[in-house]
């Protein structure tokens, strides 16, 4: 009995420290693309300003494909490297905040629906569904090539 009460108290014990050991979340990972924060005006100045284009990932919170890119693809270091060195990338719930608005600007029909504007926020391209990110690498520098 009391080999049993110190197994159990050992696996508490085990679980409270390792539950303060900090691990980083995939969504965040300092290699992907490097998301912009702050309103869409905000946005376009800072677009203008760096004489970048825009990468708008049109989002809505349920949408299984939208988390699958967050994770898998946005994450992913080639990805992040280009979109960080050409683009200032936003995404934005469709349906939250600002998001209707730019949801019925550009036509946002599906999720996710990933959106190209050139540095003056006018529309150069957008595609629509899970990307890889062989296949939005191969997309973003099509848009580029558009100057």
């Amino acid at each position: 009995m009391k080999r049993a009460i110190i197994f159990f108290l050992s696996l508490t014990v085990l679980g409270i420290v390792t539950s303060f050991k900090q691990v980083p979340s995939p969504a965040f990972n300092s290699e992907g693309i490097e998301f912009f924060e702050g309103n869409w005006n905000q946005l376009l100045d800072k677009a203008k300003k760096e004489n970048k284009h825009i990468f708008l990932d049109a989002y809505a919170s349920w949408c299984g494909p939208c988390k699958m890119m967050k994770k898998r693809v946005f994450t992913d270091k080639e990805v992040g490297a280009f979109f960080n060195k050409n683009f200032i990338s936003v995404a934005i719930d469709m349906e939250k905040g600002e998001g209707p608005a730019l949801s019925n600007k550009y036509s946002v029909q599906a999720y996710p629906t990933l959106i190209f504007l050139n540095s003056k926020g006018a529309y150069v391209g957008k595609s629509v569904g899970y990307h890889s990110a062989k296949d939005l690498l191969k997309l973003a520098e099509e848009v580029l090539k558009k100057k």
